[in-house]
């Protein structure tokens, strides 16, 4: 199903101010002496070197020479525009205008021809971003060995068959005796004798540790000497 055709602001305000432009320049070419189907051609002419400039500069990227015809015609229709205003006497026109207007064409094809024709110079060209490289081959997979050959496999299910020894636990390392000094061993023995006299009963080793301050195998030992 085609699209109906619905109206667009930009592109009303694009016609009429082409149309506007296009009748400015046909009659300023009229005034400079320009008559019947010649001041039709001039607007043709500067509307056709203005787009040619525009494409260029879409197509290949902003340049030195395109952006110079683009503003070669962009002057020449704003110059009609003007001139037609009421700022020249267009019954007499100056004879710099008549000049202008004469000297158009040459100028239009000079511009046209080297847009169409000369290449973009590689300085003003937009620098293009390299391609992506193209991903490494993913290496070959090597071929896994022949299976071993028939003896190799009876050997080794005769190692399978084989009953396994019982492993061993090792036995745990025996635990290094704490040396005590034989002054804390004598201090220790006083702090038992006071304990037994004030409450009766021998001294444990917990409350012995608490009373030296030394570690449990420490304590231990000391209360191992005390007996």
């Amino acid at each position: 199903m085609r699209p109906a055709l619905r109206p667009d602001a930009v592109l009303v305000q694009a016609v009429i101010a082409g149309a506007l432009s296009f009748a400015h320049l046909h009659d300023l070419a009229a005034a400079a002496g320009q008559s019947g189907w010649k001041a039709w051609a001039y607007p043709i002419s500067v509307d056709l070197l203005l787009v040619a400039a525009w494409r260029r500069l879409r197509s290949d990227g902003p340049s030195r020479l395109a952006w110079c015809w683009f503003l070669v015609a962009l002057v020449a229709s704003l110059g009609a525009n003007v001139a037609t205003a009421g700022f020249l006497d267009l019954a007499n026109p100056p004879a710099l205008l008549r000049l202008g207007v004469a000297g158009w064409p040459a100028l239009a094809f000079l511009g046209g021809t080297l847009l169409a024709h000369s290449p973009t110079p590689a300085g003003d060209r937009v620098p293009v971003p390299p391609a992506p490289a193209a991903p490494a081959p993913a290496p070959e997979e090597q071929p896994e060995p022949a299976s071993s050959s028939a003896p190799e496999r009876e050997a080794l299910s005769a190692a399978d068959d084989t009953p396994a020894l019982p492993v061993a636990t090792p036995e745990p390392a025996p635990t290094p005796a704490v040396s005590v000094p034989a002054a804390l061993v004598d201090h220790a023995r006083k702090v038992a004798a006071d304990h037994e006299a004030r409450t009766g009963d021998r001294i444990d080793v917990d409350t012995l540790r608490a009373r030296l301050g030394v570690p449990a195998p420490m304590a231990d030992a000391i209360a191992a000497q005390l007996d």
